[in-house]
């Protein structure tokens, strides 16, 4: 059994079974997984110019039956998620050979999938005969270890992404190609499935922070490595081919962790910076609302008086401004900072009493 002081910055030559039986319980932070596909190809794909296309052929990606392949992939499922902190969650690659049995088998082991990404690779191979779609999506589950687990998600960070709007579950990345895409000393493509970095800076910010580990049990030719330490995580891989090793730890040494003052990192500690907390009665203290004043409540319509130790009544009802506007609108929770209203004496307008909350915050005394 390894210890969690060995657990950073490191590449696991062997087998992804033997290794995740070795690694501690619940040690890391965030799993990517590009697996084998189990691609059944039963021929070779010719492009009009007679030049063949280089698929993915190698020895790890076959399976003599869906059985083995559901037996490996239930395998090193269970072991990954052994692994997992209770707040990590999983990122898993695949296409429509295989990406329905992994995620049938990830929700027969307990894992609680959030979503599933749709990447659509513009500059995807075309279907050469025409006999089908062109193939240029593949997708992602990301999943949480059990249905109550807490786990990361940096929401406002990912806006960077979609013009400052919230980031939905189709993402436009091209495959990875030009200088990034890495190729042997035939020229030919190193890795046939090597993901872009684009596509894994997107898993990494959207959930983990700095100082986190990374595991990838696939790591293949070390784009998971290579981002996780740009980002200032901790990472670790497992990889059985040499030839991969060696491109990753080729590519790992070219690697320098962004520096502070980087536009993305530097968004990504604002979005981490949490408001300083305001209880309500602090309104009260510095006198930018007054016992006896009336806050009046959006929806429905009700009035409640400010009692001096910070709480609200209404009529026979008494509570915090959180409690109250629930009790009022006959929910479970409500916050109340966006549902109750106070009037403002200089616009005569209704104003949400966050705006009261915000001038505390930024230091702003009452005029």
């Amino acid at each position: 059994m390894m210890t969690d002081d060995l657990l950073t910055n490191r590449i696991l030559k062997g087998d992804t079974l033997e290794w995740l039986a070795k690694l501690p319980e619940a040690s890391v932070d965030l799993i990517f997984a590009d697996p084998p596909y189990n691609l059944q190809l039963q021929s070779d794909l010719w492009r009009p110019n007679l030049t063949r296309v280089q698929g993915v052929e190698d020895d790890w990606d076959q399976f003599e039956t869906f059985a083995a392949y559901d037996s490996f992939t239930h395998e090193w499922l269970s072991r990954a998620r052994r692994v997992m902190k209770p707040t990590a969650t999983i990122w898993v690659c695949g296409t429509y050979h295989n990406i329905f049995r992994v995620g049938a088998i990830m929700q027969d082991l307990g894992f609680w999938i959030l979503n599933t990404i749709s990447w659509y690779k513009s500059n995807a191979t075309p279907n050469f005969r025409g006999v089908r779609l062109k193939n240029d999506v593949e997708f992602i589950i990301w999943a949480k270890p059990s249905a109550d687990s807490r786990y990361a998600f940096n929401h406002h960070l990912m806006k960077t992404f979609n013009s400052g709007k919230q980031l939905g579950s189709m993402w436009a990345i091209p495959a990875c190609t030009g200088r990034e895409r890495l190729k042997d000393a035939n020229g030919r493509k190193l890795h046939p499935t090597q993901k872009p970095e684009a596509l894994l800076q997107r898993v990494i910010l959207a959930s983990s922070k700095p100082g986190d580990v990374v595991l990838d049990p696939f790591l293949g030719s070390g784009t998971t490595a290579v981002v996780a330490a740009r980002f200032h995580r901790r990472w670790l891989g497992i990889e059985r081919e040499d030839a991969y090793i060696e491109a990753a730890e080729l590519r790992l040494d070219r690697t320098q962790p962004l520096l502070v003052g980087d536009p993305l990192l530097e968004q990504e500690a604002r979005t981490r910076a949490k408001p300083a907390r305001v209880p309500f009665r602090v309104l009260l203290e510095q006198g930018l609302v007054q016992a006896g004043q009336i806050l009046y409540l959006d929806t429905p319509e009700a009035e409640a008086i400010i009692l001096p130790d910070g709480r609200l009544q209404s009529a026979e009802q008494t509570g915090s401004i959180h409690r109250l506007g629930a009790l009022l609108k006959g929910v479970p929770g409500c916050n109340g900072w966006a549902h109750w209203f106070y009037q403002d004496t200089v616009s005569g307008e209704r104003q949400p009493i966050d705006v009261l909350r915000q001038q505390v915050r930024a230091g702003v005394a009452p005029g």
